[in-house]
């Protein structure tokens, strides 16, 4: 991942408790997998980052002992380490009772945050009023946990808890090889995203993702070039999409169906070699498609005008696009200027033109396939399966400068006395 994203953008590295019992067929059963966080931003993603709701289990360790009007709290330890000198005041308990910090710690906050704090009963001093001081956290006021690397199967879910929920799609027969659980994609979501956020998949698999953010009320992109975009993908979400997956987070997240989604399938690539390596456009496309596709390169949007042939697309009121398989002719260039207003402007794309087309009008640029778009993208490829050969330079990184030979020191004395792998042959 470092030679995709870099490796200053690096977080961190999440271990995912996926199984329950080890593999027994295994020498050393792998009870875990990584998940590996990268952020553009540091900065912005710490910031964006939520701090985890805590669990039922954590709430029960809540308790209101003195009817506090604030409800449940937890008391901590008032103390930091180290030496503070306006954190070394003394505190007098309710009963009467002074405490000064213990050695090698002062006191959480200045006297006068403490007074405040004591005012508003925000402190603790155990049952009798003669305790260590300690400060309550209120449950009310919890903002919830912060998120650690280590997410157990309890927390986040397990391999044997996701095939369960494809199955229950699916059935057994049908199920996928590598399926995630949808508490441990709904953890990622929560940590992340907030409601109406983009999500993107690119390698959807079984569709866990598209599903989860669904649910979550997350638009979601999910890209999948294995067939299981038909068997897996699909069926999946039109289930959710109608309220009868009911597995998986949708009970948590009171899922009753809804919303919906665009299908698209991966065009063929435009253009191909033929058997001398020239590029040519690939027959698979017909007229219509070369159209649309040479109005998404250039950044038009396909929108044929019913009457105007040549008005295939536009990219404003008065900027046209025309696709053409045609042989552009100097007459046939006259014919569409006659047509124009003066304030329209034009661009031909066509397989060749004549050369006198080239200049001969201001507001019309003629340009030829496939020569206008080698260059721009990659084309008569089917898999693109990731090669990194070398990892791209950080021009932010500082020059790696060779330390040069270790400086020369004084041979000690070897000593007589055998050592641990001596064999005394020598």
């Amino acid at each position: 991942m470092d030679e995709i994203f870099g490796r200053k953008h690096f977080v961190a590295n999440v271990v995912w408790q996926k199984r329950t019992s080890p593999d027994m067929r295994a020498t050393i059963g792998a009870g875990h997998d990584h998940i590996l966080v990268f952020a553009l931003d540091i900065d912005k993603f710490k910031q964006i980052v939520k701090p985890l709701e805590k669990t039922d289990e954590q709430k029960r360790t809540y308790k209101n002992t003195d009817n506090d009007p604030r409800g449940s709290w937890v008391s901590s330890d008032f103390t930091a380490q180290g030496y503070r000198p306006n954190q070394m005041y003394k505190i007098t308990t309710p009963g009467g009772n002074e405490y000064y910090p213990p050695e090698g710690r002062c006191w959480k906050n200045i006297e006068s945050v403490y007074l405040k704090l004591f005012e508003e009963g925000r402190m603790w001093f155990g049952n009798n009023g003669n305790g260590v001081p300690r400060r309550k956290t209120y449950l009310a006021e919890s903002l919830g946990q912060t998120a650690w690397t280590w997410w157990t199967n309890a927390e986040v879910g397990h391999t044997q808890e996701a095939k369960k929920e494809i199955i229950s799609l699916f059935s057994s027969s049908n199920a996928f090889d590598t399926p995630k659980p949808e508490r441990l994609i709904k953890r990622i979501v929560d940590l992340t995203t907030s409601e109406q956020d983009i999500i993107l998949d690119s390698f959807l698999g079984s569709g866990t993702t598209a599903a989860v953010a669904h649910k979550m009320n997350r638009k979601w992109i999910g890209i999948e070039l294995g067939e299981h975009c038909n068997t897996h993908c699909l069926p999946r979400l039109k289930k959710v999409v109608d309220g009868t997956d009911q597995g998986g987070i949708s009970k948590a997240m009171n899922w009753q169906g809804g919303g919906g989604f665009k299908y698209f399938y991966l065009a063929p690539s435009l253009l191909k070699q033929d058997k001398y390596d020239n590029w040519i456009i690939d027959e698979r496309y017909n007229a219509d498609m070369l159209a649309a596709a040479m109005a998404k390169h250039e950044g038009f949007k396909f929108s044929p005008d019913e009457s105007v042939y040549w008005k295939q697309g536009r990219s404003t009121e008065k900027d046209y696009i025309f696709t053409t398989t045609n042989f552009v002719t100097v007459k046939e260039l006259d014919r569409i200027h006659d047509d124009m207003k003066p304030d329209e402007s034009l661009l031909i794309c066509c397989k060749s033109f004549s050369k006198a087309c080239a200049d001969r009008y201001a507001n019309i640029t003629v340009k030829k396939i496939p020569n206008m778009l080698l260059g721009r993208c990659e084309f008569g490829k089917e898999d693109y399966s990731l090669n990194i050969v070398s990892m791209p330079v950080d021009p932010d990184a500082p020059e790696f400068v060779p330390a040069g030979p270790p400086e020369k020191t004084k041979k000690k004395r070897e000593s007589k006395e055998p050592t641990l792998f001596h064999t005394g042959d020598e």
